[in-house]
């Protein structure tokens, strides 16, 4: 009679181990509640205040930090490194600022810049600025649908590698190039600047301040979970497949086209998310923002904190900018070699980035330890097999006998 085997698939791990939640938990209730009670409710002056400074700085960090997310889950993850990132960070502030400056200069009235170069109506780009709802929705969809489109010519035509990066940095450059154009109307050098309000309330409040402190967090909290749910579904074992062995991975029957085009989609959106919450903070968007040296920072973000980890970019954002803002201020000469140095030092004696130096000193604890125990083993082991020398009659119990 034959017999039935059932085979048991892994379970599914969950998406936070109970330590992991505890930390999301706290890390929630600091930029939603403890943060701006220290701001607006602990007089200044007072040892635990947090400045207006300090929110609107780590506010910056948190959307940095989630373009730093959106590279890991195509570099670390997928395998594709992308230096034209910067581009979809700088199309969600655009949109976000476009909104912003209809909003200051009126409902019926041209903005500043174009009625300066004598402007008679908008152009189409600005058909939607007017709404807000329609401004949140362009702000995912605009750089998703560049990047849609951009990576189903690149992936569908299988340019990989080096070759992808220096396209993408192509693509940046090209884009900051024409968004320096007066002519097209998105303020040329200048960009946008000169915000005032916000669906009718100030932007230069401490209330508003705070306010864009805690979305920020919580879009960033957001993105995290998203990105880790993503790494651990079925969807993201194909992505990490893709990285390691692509032609194997399309010869098991997957076709890496439309994974990797998911992956570079959803992560230009994140980075659009981003532009978006970081335009009203720092009040201007400007084509600088799609410069080549941004995008590559974003990389440095990544590489520095850890690939394939998530926690590990966002802890390299807030690293690497840390000291950005402190070396810009006592030396801003040196940031550049400080920057390209820190680049190296990762690249050969840190492969695993910050998050992987606990790794690497508990391998280096264990080799030592191993180390140690190799001869106690080896004289044990000599011990034991040694010839033991014969053993010598008793002579005398013959005697008394």
């Amino acid at each position: 009679m034959a017999t039935t085997t059932l085979i048991e698939l892994p379970r599914r791990a969950p998406l936070l181990s109970g330590r992991g939640w505890s930390v999301f938990l706290i890390a929630f209730i600091i930029v939603t509640a403890v943060a701006p009670a220290l701001n607006l409710m602990v007089p200044e002056g007072h040892a635990l205040h947090l400045s207006d400074y300090m929110i609107g700085l780590l506010g910056k960090f948190m959307c940095y930090a989630i373009c730093a997310l959106a590279i890991d889950l195509i570099w670390g993850y997928t395998g594709i490194l992308s230096l034209g990132h910067g581009l979809f960070f700088a199309l969600g502030g655009y949109v976000m600022g476009m909104y912003l400056m209809r909003e200051a200069s009126g409902p019926d009235t041209l903005p500043p810049f174009m009625v300066f170069l004598d402007w008679k109506e908008l152009p189409w780009a600005w058909s939607l600025s007017g709404s807000f709802i329609a401004t949140v929705l362009l702000v995912l969809l605009v750089p998703g649908l560049l990047a849609g489109l951009f990576g189903y010519f690149a992936f569908r035509s299988r340019i990989k590698g080096v070759y992808f990066s220096i396209i993408t940095q192509a693509l940046t450059y090209a884009a900051m190039l024409l968004f320096f154009r007066n002519e097209t109307g998105f303020g040329g050098n200048n960009g946008f600047t000169g915000f005032k309000t916000i669906l009718g309330f100030s932007l230069n409040t401490p209330q508003m301040h705070v306010l864009l402190f805690s979305l920020s967090g919580m879009a960033l909290l957001g993105c995290y979970l998203l990105a880790r749910w993503l790494v651990q579904s079925k969807f993201g074992r194909v992505l990490q497949a893709v990285r390691d062995a692509e032609t194997r991975t399309m010869f098991c029957g997957y076709n890496p086209l439309q994974y990797k085009l998911t992956i570079w989609v959803i992560s230009a959106m994140m980075c659009g998310l981003a532009g978006a919450l970081y335009v009203p903070q720092v009040g201007i968007i400007n084509p600088s923002e799609m410069s080549v040296g941004n995008s590559i920072e974003m990389a440095v973000w990544t590489a520095v904190g850890g690939r394939a980890t998530l926690v590990g970019p966002i802890i390299g954002a807030f690293a690497v900018n840390g000291g950005k803002s402190w070396l810009t201020m006592a030396a801003p000469e040196y940031w550049l070699y400080v920057l390209g140095l820190l680049f190296i030092a990762v690249t050969l004696f840190m492969p695993g980035g910050i998050v992987g130096l606990a790794r690497q000193w508990r391998e280096h604890r264990a080799a030592r330890s191993a180390t140690r125990a190799a001869p106690s083993a080896k004289a044990l082991a000599t011990a034991s097999t040694a010839p033991t020398a014969p053993k010598t009659p008793d002579i005398t119990k013959g005697a008394r006998a």
